[in-house]
């Protein structure tokens, strides 16, 4: 009996697999597989945190050094398209000016991963806004810090 509800799971999960990989493309399934930039950031220079109209919270965390992002990373409570799109939007934020991460948008996480399907682009508007968000923090604290040295 073990052996075949075995066979069944493993089953169930490759047609799972496959009906993921065909749905979303091969570079968000694979990225799906191995999230990076995933988790929490000590003291990030650049912060944010916005919950979608479907639900899902995402975070952004941002550290400069030499005005361009040194490190990034993302959480999300949400399902795998926003951990997909908070981890490609993480990515896409690494070594970027300021100036740089305004051009990174939702429509341009989509265009990255190839599409999807059309229920689920609202993740990739999510993850971009928080970013903005993450870069709007930076900007107002490193503009406060400006204020403060020539007062």
């Amino acid at each position: 009996m073990g052996d075949k509800l075995d066979d069944f799971i493993d089953g169930l999960q490759n047609q799972i697999f496959q009906e993921t990989r065909t749905a979303y493309g091969d570079l968000a399934f694979e990225r799906w597989q191995n999230l990076l930039y995933m988790g929490a950031m000590d003291k990030p220079d650049g912060y944010a945190r916005i919950t979608g109209s479907c639900g899902d919270t995402m975070k952004i965390f941002l550290k400069f050094a030499k005005d361009h992002v040194q490190k990034a990373s993302f959480q999300t409570d949400g399902c795998g398209t926003s951990a997909v799109c908070g981890s490609f939007a993480a990515e896409m934020a690494l070594d970027k000016t300021p100036d740089d991460l305004v051009e990174v948008t939702g429509e341009k996480i989509l265009e990255i991963l190839g599409g999807f399907p059309k229920e689920d682009e609202h993740c990739a508007f999510l993850a971009a806004e928080t970013l903005q968000e993450a870069l709007n923090d930076y900007m107002m604290k490193l503009r406060a810090d400006n204020q403060r040295r020539t007062e």
